[in-house]
């Protein structure tokens, strides 16, 4: 499929050939879903922590007399029903991360820039280096350029001044080919990619016959 190529001042730089099987898929909703819930699982900490009745403080001497009291028996104050006890079944540390494999993380990400490319929401750009690395700068092109929310996937190494500038505009974000991710794709209103990022691509997902 063709596309046209513009330059960071939003002036014409021609047009390129993307490849079908990374652009030109059917996007489905199922495989988009299955691999952001695996990228969400992976980044979630799993800190959470409560005391169970091992673990509170309290002592060990039963509390009443076993019978004759007229009361339910007790052994101790560390059981789940007394105030500050400790927690029955609850969360521990543990990792919530799930295999998915990497075919099926490849073909997520296609489906992710082919869903971009079918909503017209996506943006070839010739090159984003700067000669000087001023967020002013950048930011009144970005306006200039209706960029809204904005991801922007350079090649192997993004500019350095580009990446300086950015770093104050909220609105942007830069990443490597390398670091391109399904979920940091969905979340953004538009995708801009690099000619050097797109020759990234092509190379690192391959012209694989995945659907």
């Amino acid at each position: 499929m063709k596309a046209d190529v513009i330059k960071l001042d939003g002036g014409s730089a021609g047009s390129i050939d993307l490849d079908d099987a990374l652009f030109g898929l059917e996007p489905r909703a199922d495989i988009l879903h299955r691999v952001v819930r695996w990228q969400r699982a992976k980044a979630q900490a799993g800190t959470h922590s409560t005391l169970g009745k091992s673990d509170v403080s309290y002592s060990t001497k039963k509390i009443y007399r076993q019978k004759g009291t007229g009361g339910a028996r007790h052994g101790s104050r560390k059981a789940p029903i007394f105030r500050k006890g400790g927690v029955y079944k609850g969360p521990t540390p543990r990792s919530h991360e799930h295999d998915l494999p990497k075919q099926f993380r490849a073909l997520g990400l296609r489906h992710a820039l082919s869903a971009k490319a079918k909503a017209g929401e996506l943006i070839i750009i010739d090159s984003i280096a700067l000669t000087e690395a001023k967020s002013s700068v950048l930011a009144k092109k970005v306006k200039e350029l209706g960029w809204k929310r904005v991801l922007i996937i350079d090649g192997a190494e993004i500019d350095g001044n580009f990446a300086l500038a950015c770093r104050n505009i909220e609105t942007v974000d830069v990443l490597p080919t390398i670091g391109a991710n399904v979920y940091d794709i969905l979340k953004r209103d538009q995708l801009v990619i690099t000619k050097a990022g797109v020759e990234a691509l092509e190379a690192r997902l391959g012209k694989g016959d995945l659907k």
